[in-house]
């Protein structure tokens, strides 16, 4: 059964993850003499090789890889003018950096953010930078390790979309929209806070 959530259902995905293969051990990361559990801002994501290395199906919707997909831009344009093409990007990516060598961010179907962590917050404040800010319009999916708990903020982030973990329930992941019927805040899904919805 699938475990991805898109417009208050649970579909089928009909996008392939291209993910770049694993060459050789992962570097522990430190910071301040603690081992750092997720990434940092910045830190590079994929070597060139494991980019070189990377295999894009040959057909069909394909998720790529921020990294991987400008290293194949030319040769994606094709398959980007039919729809064929979505970006995956992580959390420590610097949306801004991102941005500055996409030259139309709508030109894609789907934007996925992935968090490797469900403590990493970073997903919130990309989801709201990429809809407010920068203006996209399309799907913008959460991947990664994505939890129940986290998909009503997911929402008001501007995520219409989620992958939830494997291990866990869509179905129990899909009530979780429903927890607040009321916001107080205005955010992403609505700008409006609770005192200009509501009349008194």
């Amino acid at each position: 059964m699938s475990n991805l959530i898109k417009d208050n259902a649970i579909v089928s995905d009909e996008w392939a993850r291209v993910t770049p293969p694993s060459l050789g051990e992962e570097t522990v990361r430190k910071q301040a003499g603690k081992v750092v559990l997720f990434k940092l801002t910045g830190e590079e994501t994929f070597t060139a090789e494991q980019i070189a290395a990377t295999q894009i199906p040959s057909s069909g919707k394909v998720l790529v890889p921020f990294t991987v997909w400008l290293a194949n831009k030319k040769n994606l344009s094709e398959r980007m003018s039919q729809g064929e093409v979505g970006l995956l990007i992580a959390t420590h990516e610097a949306i801004e950096n991102l941005i500055s060598e996409i030259e139309d961010i709508n030109a894609f179907p789907i934007v996925a953010v992935y968090v490797e962590r469900f403590a990493d917050g970073r997903i919130f404040t990309i989801g709201n930078l990429l809809r407010t800010r920068y203006g996209f319009k399309n799907e913008l999916r959460a991947v990664g390790d994505v939890l129940r708990d986290q998909l009503f903020f997911l929402k008001r982030s501007g995520f219409n979309s989620y992958l939830i973990r494997a291990d866990r329930s869509a179905e129990e992941a899909l009530s979780s929209l429903k927890d607040f019927s009321e916001p107080y805040q205005g955010a992403v899904d609505n700008t409006q806070p609770a005192w200009r919805r509501v009349s008194r």
